[in-house]
């Protein structure tokens, strides 16, 4: 059995929010996954189907194996770099705000 990899970087989308949009794909064969993404609310659907999209064309580039037969065996969400910005407050204070960012990788394998 081949695998096929893809990975995004530095998305700026915090990731226990991605996390719940991948946690609904996994397990699932690519084209329904593609479906159930291209039908969901949350703003990381769109991010997501463009990276199973792009595994698929990884597998198709290599050659040898069905695409209809590709299922997503992994994907996961790691944590990337915070980046902080600070909000003026009241009587000259600030409150810091943290920006997070998500690496998801996600890894395609032929029934």
């Amino acid at each position: 059995m081949s695998q096929f990899k893809a990975k995004i970087s530095y998305l700026r989308v915090a990731p226990r929010k991605v996390r719940l949009v991948v946690d609904e794909v996994r397990g699932l064969p690519v084209q329904r996954a593609i479906d159930l993404l291209t039908f969901a609310k949350k703003a990381s659907s769109v991010d997501i189907s463009k990276l199973l999209r792009s595994a698929v064309a990884n597998a198709d580039k290599k050659g040898g194996v069905d695409v209809d037969n590709l299922y997503v065996k992994s994907i996961s969400v790691d944590q990337g770099p915070i980046i902080r910005r600070f909000l003026a407050r009241a009587r000259g204070s600030a409150s810091r705000i943290n920006k997070k960012t998500s690496h998801i990788t996600v890894v395609l394998e032929e029934k």
